[in-house]
């Protein structure tokens, strides 16, 4: 039986982290895997079957909500840094090695989505790691945003960072948008059917809004993780690409696949971008568990 509790841990600032921590089976020390969300995500949405199935096959697993969303403390609610994310996240390593019954000599690392290219980044720089698995990554905001916004509301977009940004130098809190939605009327950062259904899922109350800053979406649009790819090695990486993902893009993520570094490996999932957590959800995580017991174990 995987035992599950709540805990938090303390990040810069004199922010607290909420995550849930997942105990396997047998005495420790085990090794351990540290995971979280992708974009505007918390982990109730639909990642804690992979951490289930990862303490089930013998490892402790932290999964902890990014700053400013979910458990997890900060302001402004929806606040969206992916370099202040990635500076947590080597907070939740830290307390990870801290606990009695982990090995801090075997520990990995497993991001989805914008998280996947965190995972990328921190491959490339904290060798405390001893191998990630990057799950339908973002590779690089600048190209994603030419696939994902018509050129025509690219001028209104630029428009309302600009907006954005002088409000805050007025002394104004940063300005609000949707995360998703199907009117194009309604500001969103997601507007396909499957990004609705997929944050709009049944979730406890109180733990999730609808609603992010603005200037979140530039820093995504700057955001550029496939650029430390080839410096993840020799720290072994896994890519799980889903072939139809037009989110963070099938074609984007394979050519940065090949300009990573062995030791790697490449996992194909049928499907779009949200179809790793569910409907391909067993390739997904067997993938991943495979590599982790071949360079955790």
């Amino acid at each position: 039986m995987v035992l599950k509790i709540d805990v938090t841990f303390p990040a810069d600032g004199g922010v607290m982290l909420g995550a849930w921590l997942f105990r396997p089976q047998g005495a420790g020390p085990h090794p351990a895997i540290t995971m979280a969300h992708g974009y505007a995500g918390t982990k109730e949405h639909g990642i804690e079957p992979f951490a289930r199935a990862f303490a089930e096959a013998g490892f402790v697993v932290l999964v902890h909500d990014h700053r400013n969303f979910g458990a997890s403390g900060g302001e402004p609610r929806g606040d969206i840094d992916p370099w202040r994310q990635i500076a947590d996240w080597r907070r939740a390593i830290s307390y990870l090695e801290s606990l009695e019954d982990v090995d801090a000599t075997r520990i990995g690392l497993w991001g989805t989505s914008f998280a996947g290219g965190h995972a990328i980044v921190l491959g490339a720089t904290d060798r405390r790691l001893r191998c990630i698995v990057s799950q339908v990554p973002t590779i690089s905001g600048y190209e994603q945003g030419l696939r994902r916004i018509a050129p025509e509301y690219i001028p209104a977009l630029e428009r309302s960072f600009d907006e954005d940004e002088r409000a805050q130098a007025a002394g104004e809190p940063p300005r609000r948008q949707a995360i998703v939605s199907g009117d194009p009327a309604v500001p969103a950062a997601y507007r396909s059917s499957e990004a609705i259904d997929f944050y709009l899922q049944p979730i406890p109350d109180g733990i999730w809004e609808n609603e992010m800053t603005v200037r979140s979406t530039r820093a995504a649009r700057m955001y550029e993780p496939g650029a430390w790819i080839a410096r993840v090695s020799p720290t072994p990486m896994l890519m799980v690409v889903a072939t139809e993902d037009r989110v963070t893009v099938t074609d984007l993520a394979l050519a940065a696949y090949e300009r990573g570094l062995e030791p790697k490996r490449l996992a194909l999932i049928p499907g779009g971008h949200f179809d790793p957590y569910v409907a391909q959800f067993s390739r997904a995580s067997a993938a991943a568990i495979a590599w982790f017991r071949d360079h955790l174990a």
